[in-house]
């Protein structure tokens, strides 16, 4: 998990200086000629994430400038620093002039997250530039936040044979070590089947035991319980996904690894907050012993379900772990899981679409969501569908016929197993499809920067 930390403050650095497009002209004019001619024959116009090197009076380099695209190039996308970031030569940079006061957490931010790498099954060429942080910035808030994001990308990135329920439970057993935090794990035919029978049932046609991780951490402040999608690999089960919709499956235990990195963020920054981490880890696997469409399970909080797909496994096994989570009556409950293609389709892999009733928490998520350059979108638990998920022979229907409201029929399944407790659910894709500046494709946190916001707002409250 290379990740460039930021440079030693008080070691040299190249002066970085930032143009936006539209005041090129003017920075331009006020060069001396010798940089006129030099940023003239690199074709330097202040376009988003171009950077030239400057020559000093003796012709070595003594600074740098970076574009900064137009207004209309930067609404397009996020993280505009690091598009030019991964251009620059080896070296330390500080912000010298042109970077908005407002933009420098953020841009700082994109920064260190242009330099992960996936280096497990090959070696990766390190990013060179590493940028002094700015004065006016929590630069350890930061790192902490860029640390989680990389363990989240680190564990969807790894394939399901190095990734299973068993690894699942080795990478939240090593992140509460390094946080002193508490961690059980129900594990067992006998154990799971009584006491999480839905999480036993999707997973025990695997060579890998399912289980329930759960972790702890932190004796004050408000009770947030996280639970996690952790379905290691998805095969569809008996209603077999096709080799295509089977390729990116490793990422169907996006849910849990958000969770983790959520929780690597929360604790290393400190927040007050008792937080909970619930993470049923399965394989969804095609066995003899394998669970049927046309089954009908009863779950933990003793809803029945019946079985129109074993394909749409994620909720079943997040419904005993929202049960087992709303026991202990918290302060909120927050799931998170790559649950549906459907919201695929209605919004892109870009946007973690979300489902929340609670105004108050909305309301801080949104302006979070703005503020931490992690975009979501609200969707309505429409109550009217409630009828969609009932199947008449059972109290729930895993996967209603019709192909409509895919993803709100999902969430409002899981809403049945938190009738009480504030709650909101994020149907996360967990994946970059293509290179971004400070995304490069592959595992991507969704949704986890906002919340970490929301969540230290409400324990300073």
């Amino acid at each position: 998990m290379p990740l460039p930390l930021f440079a030693d403050p008080t070691g040299p650095a190249y002066p970085l200086h930032i143009v936006p497009q539209d005041q090129f002209d003017s920075w331009y004019s006020a060069q001396p000629e010798r940089l006129q001619t030099w940023v003239t024959a690199q074709g330097f116009n202040g376009g988003l994430g171009q950077a030239v090197l400057l020559p000093g009076d003796d012709g070595t380099p003594d600074s740098a400038v970076v574009g900064y695209g137009s207004a209309q190039t930067r609404a397009r996308g996020r993280f505009h620093l690091a598009a030019a970031a991964a251009k620059l030569p080896e070296g330390a940079y500080r912000i010298a002039s042109g970077l908005p006061e407002d933009q420098s957490e953020i841009e700082a931010l994109g920064w260190l997250l242009a330099g992960y790498r996936f280096d497990r099954y090959r070696d990766q060429t390190e990013m060179a530039a590493r940028l002094v942080a700015p004065e006016d910035i929590d630069a350890n808030a930061l790192a902490a936040i860029a640390m989680g994001e990389a363990l989240t990308r680190d564990l969807i990135n790894t394939p399901a044979s190095d990734m299973g329920p068993d690894d699942l439970e080795a990478a939240a057993r090593n992140l509460a070590a390094q946080h002193d935090a508490k961690i059980a794990v129900t594990l067992g035919d006998d154990l799971l089947a009584e006491n999480l029978p839905m999480i036993h049932t999707v997973g025990r046609a695997a060579n890998r035991a399912p289980r329930l991780i759960d972790m702890r951490w932190g004796d004050g402040g408000p009770r947030i319980t996280l639970v996690g999608k952790g379905v290691c690999f998805d095969t569809g089960g008996l209603n077999l996904k096709p080799g295509a919709s089977m390729g990116l499956m490793k990422k169907d235990m996006g849910g849990a690894a958000a969770v983790l990195g959520l929780a690597q963020m929360i604790m290393a920054s400190g927040l007050p907050m008792q937080l909970r981490v619930l993470i049923p880890a399965v394989e969804n696997a095609v066995s003899g012993n394998a669970f049927r469409p046309g089954d009908i399970l009863t779950s933990r909080k003793g809803l029945t379900v019946e079985i129109n797909n074993t394909d749409a496994e994620g909720r079943l096994v997040l419904a005993d772990a929202l049960a087992l989570a709303e026991e202990e009556d918290p302060d909120f409950i927050v799931s998170m899981a790559t649950l549906t293609g459907a919201a695929r389709v209605a919004v892109g892999p870009d946007l973690a679409p979300y489902y929340c009733d609670d105004s108050s928490f909305v309301d801080l998520l949104e302006v979070a969501a703005q503020t931490q350059a992690d975009p979501i979108w609200r969707m309505p638990f429409h109550t009217p569908y409630e009828t969609m998920i009932e199947p008449g022979i059972a109290d729930l229907d895993n996967a209603p016929k019709g192909g409509f409201a895919g993803s709100i029929t999902a969430a409002l399944f899981l809403r049945r197993f938190v009738e009480k407790t504030p709650y909101a659910h994020f149907d996360i894709y967990g994946w970059q499809p293509s290179d971004a500046p400070a995304r490069p494709k592959g595992g991507a946190g969704q949704g986890t920067r906002a919340l970490l916001k929301t969540f230290a707002q409400m324990a300073h409250a």
